[in-house]
C-alpha cells in the first residue's frame, strides 16, 4: 500500500451533504408551510440557502464564528432574502435542519467500496471542519464510523482546515508521519493547501471538474480511482 495512514475530508467527499441537506430542506419546506410565508418556491429557497451557508462557512473558516450564531443566522438570511421577519420560525427551520440533516444517509458514489477495499490495508481517519456532535451523527448514522481510527474536528482540535496545526494534531493523534500520509478531500483550499502545508500528500476529489489545472499530488473524479492509485 503506498500511504500507511489515508486522511479523508467528510462532507462533500464521503458524506454525500448536498443530496441529505436539499432532501432536509425540501422537508422543511413542505413541514413548515414555508410558501404560506412568503417563500412559495422550494427550488428558491433552497438556493438562496446555499449561498448563504456557503457564505457563512467561508467567514467561519477565516473569523470564526460561533456556531449557534452561523445555525441561526444562515436560517435568518435566508428568510430575509424573501422579505420574511420571523425569529420563532427561524428557530425552528435551525432546531429540525440539525436534528434531521445529520441522520441522512446518502454517501458519496464508491465511498464504501472504496473504505471496504483499503480497510485493513493501511489506518483510516477524519479530519473535518465540521461541528464535533453533527459530524459524529453523521458518520454514525450512515455507517461509516467503524472504518476510522481517528476523527478529528475543528472544533476538537482548536484549529480549522487549511490551518497547518489541525494537521498535526491529526497526524500527532494517530501517531503518523506526514510523508506516509495522504489528505483525500474536495475543497481546494481548505484539504489540498492545507494537506501541503502540513507534509502530505494531497488527492483532489473533484467530481464536476471545478479544478482543473489545480496543484496537487493527484486528482481523483470518482472516490473508485483511489483504489489503484494506491496500489
Amino acid at each position: 500500500m503506498r500511504y500507511r495512514h489515508l486522511f479523508f475530508d467528510l462532507d462533500h467527499t464521503l458524506w454525500d451533504f448536498r443530496t441529505n441537506s436539499r432532501a432536509t430542506l425540501e422537508e422543511l419546506h413542505a413541514e413548515l408551510e414555508l410558501a404560506s410565508h412568503g417563500l412559495p418556491d422550494k427550488s428558491e429557497f433552497i438556493a438562496a440557502y446555499e449561498e448563504i451557508n456557503a457564505a457563512l462557512w467561508a467567514q467561519y473558516a477565516v473569523n470564526g464564528m460561533d456556531k449557534e450564531v452561523l445555525r441561526v443566522l444562515r436560517f435568518r438570511n435566508t428568510l430575509l432574502q424573501f422579505g420574511v421577519k420571523n425569529d420563532k420560525l427561524v428557530r425552528t427551520m435551525s432546531h429540525l435542519y440539525i436534528e434531521r440533516c445529520p441522520q441522512r444517509t446518502a454517501l458519496m458514489p464508491g465511498a464504501l467500496e472504496v473504505l471496504e477495499h483499503v480497510k485493513g490495508k493501511c489506518t483510516l481517519h477524519i479530519i473535518t471542519n465540521g461541528f464535533q456532535e453533527t459530524q459524529h451523527i453523521k458518520l454514525k448514522s450512515s455507517g461509516l464510523v467503524s472504518y476510522f481510527d481517528c476523527i478529528v474536528t475543528s472544533e476538537k482540535a482548536g484549529a480549522r482546515k487549511p490551518e497547518p496545526r489541525i494537521f498535526q494534531y491529526a497526524l500527532n493523534k494517530a501517531r503518523a508521519a506526514a510523508s506516509e500520509s495522504a489528505m483525500i478531500g474536495d475543497d481546494v483550499k481548505a484539504d489540498i493547501h492545507g494537506a501541503r502545508s502540513a507534509g502530505m500528500d494531497q488527492l483532489l476529489f473533484d467530481p464536476d471538474d471545478k479544478h482543473v489545472g489545480v496543484e496537487a499530488t493527484n486528482r481523483l473524479r470518482r472516490l473508485n480511482e483511489l483504489i489503484p492509485l494506491l496500489a
